[in-house]
């Protein structure tokens, strides 16, 4: 009977493990990231770029969700928001109502909307999930998370922890980032300033 307690104290360990590894894989909270950036944070959680300091995002094309090419190089001069997300992310689904609201309202001022969708296996949930949402804008198709490795310099995204939304200037340069759920206010904030940048 000396067993159990150990046993009992095992398995809450591993409950505990568990819990924690399934939180981090997909952020609710915001941050602004840790390491050595150019990230400033402001107010509701939206990390910026002064325009001299930003580096210039890396190669994010591939097949969307409906089979299409795209490649975000071919949005140059416009303001791109690009949103990283995963059909099985509570955080995702809760803000996919206002990134969906916010790419009608400045559409027709210069800013196109992309995701990235990562790590869900196949294509099937993903495309229910821009189904159930009506999604006015394309997303990349990233099962392994490549996408989110390559094209953002270290330090900008983790690829661990959705969703995370990036916003390029017109020179295709990272300049505010918000690494968890957004609403349409947080998009604006981090928008706005770049629409009307010269």
């Amino acid at each position: 009977m000396t067993h159990r307690p150990v046993f009992r104290a095992v398995a809450l360990t591993a409950i505990v493990t568990c819990a924690s590894l399934a939180l981090s894989a997909c952020g609710g909270g915001k941050a602004t990231g840790g390491g050595r950036t150019n990230y400033v944070a402001g107010a509701g959680g939206i990390a910026t770029v002064a325009k001299g300091e930003r580096k210039p995002v890396g190669p994010i094309k591939g097949e969307t969700l409906q089979d299409e090419h795209l490649d975000v190089a071919d949005l140059r001069g416009k303001v791109v928001v690009i949103n990283a997300w995963g059909s099985w992310c509570p955080p995702c689904r809760a803000e996919a109502p206002y990134l969906n609201k916010v790419a009608e309202e400045v559409k027709a001022k210069g800013v196109e909307f992309v995701g990235i969708n990562a790590r869900d296996g196949d294509r099937s949930l993903p495309r229910a999930f821009e189904d159930n949402y009506g999604m006015s804008y394309p997303s990349l198709y990233d099962p392994a998370g490549k996408l989110l490795l390559s094209g953002f310099p270290k330090g900008t995204i983790n690829a661990q922890s959705l969703p995370t939304t990036i916003v390029l200037d017109r020179e295709g340069k990272i300049a505010a980032r918000v690494l968890g759920a957004v609403d349409d206010s947080e998009l604006h904030k981090a928008i706005d300033p770049l629409v009307g940048e010269k």
